[in-house]
């Protein structure tokens, strides 16, 4: 709990820093670069970026290191989607730090010695300097703190290796905000882009239309042909690139959820449990022997348990019990041991000893118990624990500050919440012997001491075999052509996992799908999975049913699914002759709309950067084509996104001039500068050799 625990306690942040930094400032949307030929790497490589391997164990470290920072910071336990975040994270960082290290290398960009000192030590401390030695409240950070503990690092081999770590992130997150101004600084936004971006946002188009919508025709009267579909494909390419490498499968799930007879049963146990509860002599020893969840037997305060045992057990007097009581997923039950009213937040200071660098725990022990005698006897605190404290406190005289309840561990909570202002208390903890000094007490609530057992609602073996019985004999029945008639036939039904990346950690219906994932990225298209997979709710049989690579896809792997667009756009041709067929001899809007049985419907006060027609939606092309045109000329026939229109213009309004364009520009150049980041990047990963071997590993 001194210095070396300051940096052991953040080394793995400051390890990971400068990958975050990276995905924050260079990274939009999903590009990742996928490869197929995984089993013709290196048993050790994960991937490669621009021929630089990545080492599956460096690899790995960094992925424990991330995901204990998702933990922390999102809270709970791992879990497959958390853990596929860490990889990605991980995996981003890699392909930045390659890719960025050549750039800066190849620009010439650098931090000189004095400029990292300046960063570390100096007056314009970096971002990281101040996270880790900041004051909380001001953010002002004490040199002086930070010049001591980098003396001490020179003389402490393991303080030396994560300092230099510290610095390494330093140096990169430097670089970065170097390359970052150097390409935004290359951006620039004309008068005339000032003025026609201003035009856009505020020029307003008052215009009357009609229109013949596509669900008009049935989709039954339209006869598609290959054509129809070439033509849409050819005229829409750009949309069908994959950026990278998707599977999709089908699946049946055997559950393996608890039946009614389960419910039964435990609900029997359970009963059973609660009158062996009630007698039990040693009441937190019979509580953690036999509760599925481990509550530590110490006063806990309103608001941290189950709602539905929350609000009952703190109106109930000490010996009481309480239970069992079904909520969530499980039986609650709960002896109420002591209650009484306890401080909302504690101020203390400590002295903390280390037993190993004493000579073991009795000298400890007598050291504390001395320093307790000397501070009953008018000695300074605070200067004893500059003195003789390992923990990082030491250096504000001990002062741990103002905590609540649960903060620190059960021992040291106990100790503080349990005595009174101004008590000296001698107490062992894991982290080894502290002297205690209660500095101050705020508010009073009732706590309640607990003996707490949680019994889950779980499924039987019997059910769990029955299922996987069902699971395994489809398995053997199952042939890769007569999946889903196979499970229509047996009542089963059909789920489909579409478009799976390489590493997503989820999958629609299924809990825990990555070994299926994996193995799914080893089979060829049409083969049933052989493997009865075991999800936390479900035993599954799966059939891989399309691979897209990546790159441009085939006009056969987009033909099911561009169908309703390429319906439309046929139905377009026929509905823009009946339109043509109305503007023909019309001299007004209303005459056509009339031709169609139609009303025209007014439109006032579109601006051209929000194209949304209040009761039609968002047609883009449409109001493209009003702002195109002139006031009071009867428009041509415009197929858009839902129908087939014509219109007329009846006048725009213009805004004021734009006296100065400076903020305007300003605006723009920032937001230009930000997307420029994200394309520059883009553009170094589209030039790069990316190979991506993680679903191998993970």
């Amino acid at each position: 709990m001194g210095l070396m625990t300051f940096l052991r306690n953040r080394a793995g942040y400051i390890l990971i820093g400068a990958i975050g930094f990276a995905i924050v400032a260079f990274l939009v949307g999903d590009a990742i670069n996928v490869g197929k030929p995984f089993w013709a790497e290196s048993q050790r490589v994960v991937g490669s970026v621009d021929g630089e391997d990545i080492d599956v164990e460096q690899f790995g470290a960094k992925v424990e290191q991330s995901l204990a920072q998702f933990k922390q910071q999102y809270g709970g336990a791992d879990n497959p989607q958390m853990h596929a975040m860490a990889v990605d994270n991980v995996w981003q960082g890699e392909i930045a730090s390659i890719l960025l290290g050549k750039e800066f290398n190849r620009l010439g960009l650098s931090v000189s010695a004095t400029e990292l000192w300046d960063l570390i030590q100096g007056s314009k401390p970096s971002p990281l300097i101040v996270q880790y030695f900041g004051n909380p409240q001001t953010g002002q950070v004490d040199r002086a703190q930070v010049i001591n503990v980098f003396k001490q690092g020179a003389k402490d081999p393991n303080m030396k290796k994560q300092l230099d770590a510290l610095e390494e992130e330093i140096e990169k997150q430097t670089l970065q905000q170097k390359y970052a101004k150097l390409i935004s600084n290359s951006v620039y936004v004309t008068t005339l882009e000032a003025n026609d971006e201003y035009q856009n946002r505020n020029k307003l188009a008052n215009f009357k239309y009609t229109g013949l919508d596509y669900t008009s025709i049935p989709d039954a009267n339209v006869k598609l042909t290959e054509s129809d579909y070439s033509d849409y494909y050819n005229e829409n390419k750009k949309r069908f690139e994959n950026p990278t490498e998707t599977r999709s499968f089908e699946y049946v799930a055997f559950s393996v959820s608890p039946t009614k007879e389960d419910s039964i049963a435990v609900k029997a146990q359970v009963e059973k449990l609660a009158a062996d509860f009630r007698t039990a002599a040693n009441d937190s020893l019979f509580a953690a022997v036999n509760s599925d969840v481990k509550v530590p037997y110490s006063f806990v305060a309103k608001g941290k348990l189950d709602p539905a045992v929350d609000s009952v057990v703190f109106n109930l007097p000490a010996g009481s019990f309480y239970g069992p009581v079904f909520s969530g997923n499980s039986y609650k039950l709960v002896k109420v041991v002591a209650t009484r009213f306890s401080p909302d937040s504690v101020k203390a200071s400590h002295i903390l000893l280390d037993p190993s660098k004493l000579g073991g725990a009795d000298r400890a022990l007598k050291l504390i118990d001395s320093l307790k005698t000397l501070v009953q006897n008018g000695a300074s605190f605070a200067t004893l624990a500059t003195e003789y404290s390992v923990d990082g406190s030491k250096d504000k005289g001990g002062d741990l500050g103002t905590f609540t309840p649960g903060t620190m561990v059960p021992e040291f909570d106990n100790a503080v919440f349990s005595g009174n202002t101004g008590d000296l208390k001698i107490v062992t903890t894991q982290f080894g012997v502290h002297l205690i000094r209660i500095e101050k007490q705020i508010g009073s609530s009732k706590v309640a001491k607990l003996a707490y057992i949680e019994k889950s609602l779980l499924s039987s073996n019997k059910t769990k075999d029955a299922a996987y019985k069902k699971a395994s004999s489809f398995l053997n029945e199952v042939k890769e052509n007569n999946f889903a008639e196979l499970a229509q036939k047996k009542g089963y039904t059909v789920g489909v996992a579409d478009k799976v990346t390489p590493t997503q950690g989820f999958a629609p219906g299924l809990d825990n799908p990555r070994q299926l994932i994996r193995d799914a990225y080893a089979a060829d298209k049409g083969d049933v999975l052989e493997q009865v997979y075991q999800m936390d709710n479900a035993f599954v049989i799966a059939r891989l049913t399309d691979i897209r690579p990546k790159g441009a896809l085939p006009l056969d792997a987009v033909k099911k699914e561009i169908e309703p667009m390429v319906l439309n756009a046929a139905k377009a041709k026929i509905l823009k002759e009946k339109m043509d067929k109305a503007l023909s001899g019309s001299n007004s809007i209303d005459q056509v709309a009339q031709k169609l049985n139609k009303t025209a419907t007014p439109v006032p006060n579109i601006v051209f950067a929000n194209p949304v027609i209040p009761g039609a939606g968002q047609e883009n092309i449409l109001i493209g084509a009003v702002f195109g045109s002139q006031p009071g000329k009867l428009s041509k026939s415009v197929a858009g996104d839902r129908g087939v229109y014509a219109f007329v213009v009846e006048g725009f309004t213009n805004p004021a001039p734009l006296a100065n364009t400076y903020k305007q520009k300003e605006t723009m150049m920032q937001g230009a500068g930000q997307r420029s980041l994200g394309a520059a990047f883009q553009a170094l990963q589209d030039k790069s050799k990316i190979k991506d071997n993680r679903v191998k590993f993970y």
